[in-house]
């Protein structure tokens, strides 16, 4: 059964596609939930205006995120840690608190799971950090401080 996606769903496709469902799961799951309308000639055209606004809102973030990184790769951006008479930290410090260091110094928005690291730091001094948002990735010196 052919179905118009009217949200994203994980699985099957995103918000505005049209894809081939089992009649269950699209009168099950799909339809009930408001989550999909049956295809149909009006409903295809309402697909390709779907996907446009898609784009466009995709272009919007993209054209947003290589601002704001090309902005914080400017920065420094100061992380303050417990930490003991060699430099090492009592704890670490993880992307959350990369990502709430930059909404306190810079009021950019900057989700967690966006803030790349390899391990989480662990030591007092300059770290250089990726950030990777919407397909545009960029690095950013996060300075960790003893506090």
């Amino acid at each position: 059964m052919q179905v118009l996606l009217r949200s994203d769903v994980a699985g099957v496709g995103r918000r505005g596609d049209i894809v081939n469902v089992s009649s269950g799961h699209a009168r099950n799951y799909l339809l009930p939930n408001g989550l999909a309308v049956v295809a149909t000639d009006g409903t295809v055209r309402q697909s390709d205006s779907m996907k446009k606004a898609r784009q466009q809102k995709e272009a919007a973030d993209r054209e947003t995120a290589t601002n704001l990184i090309a902005d914080l790769g400017k920065r420094q951006i100061t992380v303050t840690a417990k930490a003991g008479n060699e430099g090492r930290l009592f704890g670490s410090v993880s992307a959350a608190d990369v990502a709430s260091a930059i909404a306190a110094q810079t009021g950019a928005s900057v989700d967690r799971k966006a803030i790349v690291l390899g391990e989480p730091i662990r030591s007092v001094g300059e770290h250089q950090v990726t950030i990777d948002m919407h397909g545009v990735s960029g690095t950013v010196t996060v300075s960790v401080v003893a506090g």
